[in-house]
C-alpha cells in the first residue's frame, strides 16, 4: 500500500468559507426543489451500464494489502472524500488501524481526487468492488468518508450486480442527502462533485430513488451534530442518515454514544475515536453497529487507534491545507453535471 501524503501550504482558516457558506445555505432552503417522481428513474434491478472508464485506470485506482488476497476475513474498501485522496485521508489513522488489526483492506482513489463528477467516481468503486470480491473470494466491506459514503451507494442503486458483493456498509459523515452548507458555498459556482452534494440535488435524488438500502447489505450511518459542512444532522432525520428499503440500519451520532463530542466533518472521517469504535463495532459483527457495546471508556480518548499523538498535528494541519487549496483551486462550475441516461427508466 503505498503511503504518500498530499498536502499544501495554504495557510487560511476555514471558518470564513464555512459560515458564509451557512448563511447563504440557509438563504437557499425555500427554494430547494422537490423530489422528482420516483417513476422516471430506473427500477431497482435494471441492469447496470458497461463501465465507460478505461480499464487501465480503474486497476490502477486499486490499492490492496497482501493479505487481501484469498482473505480470511471479509475486506474492508476505503473510500476517500471529496478533495481528498486515498493516502491524504486514511493514512495516518485508518490503514495503520487496520494494520494493528491485521485485517485485509484496499483503498480505491477516485479521479481528479474526487472533485469531479461522481457517476463517473462511482465506477471505480463498481469496479473495486468487484475486483476485491475476485481476488478475495469474501464479501466486500464499505468504508467511506463524506462524499465516500455518498457514492458507493450511486454505485449499489445502478450496477445491482455489486449488491450481493457487499455485507457491510459504513459512513463517516455522508452526504447522503446532500447539505445545506454545501448549498452555500456553492452559490457562485463550485466543482462539479460539490454541485451534486447540494441539498437535494438532482444526483442524490436519484441515488435515493425507490428504495434508499438493499438486502443482504448491514448500514451504518454515523454523523456529528457539530458537523459544520455535512448539515443538517442534528438527529436522525438529517442528511446522513437512511430510512426505508430492505437493508438493516443504524444510525448515530457521535453524541449518542459520548454527549460532549465536538468532532467535526473532518474530525468524524479521520481521527475520531467515537466514529472509530462504532465502524470497528459493524464490520466485526453481524449486522450494523450497536452503540451500546461502545465502551464508555471511549468518551475519555483523543484520538483513534493508529492515529500517532507527535504527528498528528502536523499532518492535520497539512490535511486542511489540502481541503481548503482543492476547494479554492478546482474549476468552478454553475450547474450539477447532467444525470446519465441508465439512471432513468429505458423504454
Amino acid at each position: 500500500m503505498k503511503r504518500s501524503e498530499k498536502g499544501s501550504i495554504m495557510g487560511k482558516a476555514m471558518r470564513g468559507i464555512v459560515v458564509a457558506g451557512m448563511s447563504a445555505a440557509m438563504l437557499a432552503v425555500s427554494s430547494v426543489a422537490p423530489a422528482s417522481a420516483d417513476p422516471v428513474y430506473a427500477p431497482v434491478d435494471q441492469p447496470g451500464p458497461a463501465l465507460s472508464v478505461p480499464q487501465n485506470l480503474l486497476d490502477a485506482s486499486l490499492e490492496c494489502t497482501a493479505n487481501a488476497g484469498n482473505a480470511t476475513r471479509d475486506v474492508v474498501l476505503l473510500i476517500p472524500g471529496t478533495t481528498l485522496t486515498p493516502e491524504s485521508n486514511y493514512d495516518g489513522n485508518w490503514f495503520q488501524a487496520l494494520d494493528k488489526l491485521n485485517w485485509p483492506y484496499c483503498s480505491v482513489a477516485l479521479p481528479e481526487d474526487a472533485m469531479n463528477d461522481i457517476q463517473v467516481s462511482a465506477e471505480y468503486i463498481v469496479n473495486a468492488i468487484r475486483e476485491v470480491r475476485a481476488i478475495s473470494g469474501r464479501k466486500v466491506d464499505l468504508l467511506g468518508f463524506s462524499q465516500g459514503g455518498l457514492a458507493p451507494r450511486f454505485a449499489l442503486r445502478f450496477w445491482p450486480d455489486t449488491r450481493a458483493m457487499v455485507d457491510d456498509y459504513v459512513a463517516l459523515g455522508a452526504t447522503n442527502h446532500g447539505s445545506l452548507t454545501v448549498d452555500g458555498m456553492c452559490a457562485a459556482g463550485c466543482a462539479p462533485a460539490l454541485q451534486q452534494q447540494r441539498f437535494n440535488s438532482a444526483f442524490t435524488q436519484a441515488t435515493n430513488s425507490f428504495q434508499e438500502t438493499f438486502a443482504g447489505i448491514s448500514y451504518t450511518d454515523i454523523y456529528s451534530h457539530t458537523d459544520q459542512f455535512v448539515t443538517p444532522n442534528l438527529n436522525d432525520s438529517g442528511t446522513t442518515s437512511l430510512h426505508g428499503g430492505t437493508g438493516t440500519i443504524t444510525n448515530v451520532a457521535l453524541q449518542d454514544v459520548c454527549p460532549l463530542n465536538a468532532a467535526d466533518h473532518l474530525a468524524t472521517g479521520t481521527y475520531d475515536p467515537v466514529a472509530y469504535a462504532l465502524a470497528v463495532d459493524a464490520l466485526s459483527h453481524d449486522g450494523p453497529a450497536n452503540p451500546a457495546r461502545t465502551p464508555a471508556s471511549t468518551c475519555t480518548k483523543l484520538l483513534m487507534p493508529g492515529v500517532n499523538p507527535l504527528t498528528f498535528p502536523g499532518k492535520y494541519v497539512d490535511l486542511w491545507n489540502t481541503v481548503l487549496a482543492q476547494l479554492v483551486a478546482y474549476p468552478h462550475v454553475g450547474t450539477e453535471p447532467a444525470l446519465k441516461p441508465y439512471v432513468y427508466a429505458q423504454p
